[in-house]
């Protein structure tokens, strides 16, 4: 009987080193496949939001956030049955909230691209974006050679920035600026001749100070908007899906952008 201690001891330890392993390899994938549970679980759902980006994302003059994002963000959380938690974000903060769960959605005029699909995942569009190039009218700008010996204010991170250093000439002076407002009140004070902003954002501000007569000059992307959320998320991101293809369906997206852009969403991607 005593021969047959050793093999029961190894026994144990082999089934305590197998738990143990369990627990350290196998919490992650529990916990990665949480989210929905957790959501539905609290009520509450966390969505990172803008509130300096109109017409997507601003404070109202009830100091209330409203916008196209904000409709988008309170849509979601009606549909999944739950209370809604804004969480304001800008351009650089709001990936770094998603991945550590101080947001566990965002819509706030997010696009697409390789380098942000290797640290978060999305669920489908929800509404048009694109970028482009704007300046006085005045100013010959045909083509990206001649942003060459011009200042050009961008926010630091955000989309026309990542899009803005693939084309710009050498020459190109970009100043970057923290947020979307610091880089609309250089343009518009003339700390630069040039501004790389979304169509939308462009709209107001034009119409806000036509005296500065400026207008499209270059086409930087065509980007709609996509929710994000953390990698893993499969539960979520099906849930989202859904919701997305029934407001879709029922053309609550072409209302949304309707109301904030003055144009129908159109087709988006899935």
């Amino acid at each position: 009987m005593k021969s047959k201690a050793p093999t029961s001891s190894k026994s144990k330890r082999a089934f305590l080193l197998g738990l143990t392993a369990l627990a350290i390899f196998g919490a992650p994938v529990a916990q990665a496949q949480s989210a929905l549970d957790g959501i539905l679980k609290s009520k509450i759902v966390k969505i990172a939001i803008p509130i300096d980006y109109p017409p997507y994302g601003f404070m109202g003059t009830d100091l209330q956030p409203q916008g196209l994002d904000i409709d988008m963000a309170r849509l979601i959380a009606d549909r999944l049955g739950v209370k809604l938690e804004m969480v304001p974000v800008n351009s650089a903060n709001g990936i770094p909230y998603l991945q550590t769960g101080k947001a566990q959605l965002v819509v706030s005029t997010l696009g697409k691209n390789p380098e942000r699909e290797k640290v978060i995942d999305y669920a489908g569009a929800y509404s048009p974006y694109y970028q482009a190039i704007f300046a006085p009218k005045e100013m010959h700008i045909k083509s990206w050679g001649d942003l060459a010996g011009k200042s050009v204010a961008v926010v630091r991170g955000g989309m026309e920035d990542l899009e803005l250093v693939k084309v710009a000439p050498a020459g190109a002076q970009l100043k970057r600026f923290e947020d979307n407002t610091t880089t609309v009140a250089a343009f518009v004070t003339g700390q630069t001749q040039v501004i790389a902003t979304g169509a939308s954002v462009a709209a107001q501000m034009i119409s806000k100070n036509p005296h500065l007569r400026t207008e499209y000059k270059l086409l930087l992307k065509d980007s709609p908007n996509y929710v994000g959320l953390a990698k893993g998320e499969d539960a979520l991101k099906a849930r989202i899906n859904k919701i997305i293809a029934e407001a879709r369906e029922k053309g609550e997206l072409d209302a949304l952008s309707q109301k904030w852009l003055g144009r129908p969403a159109g087709d988006l991607p899935v």
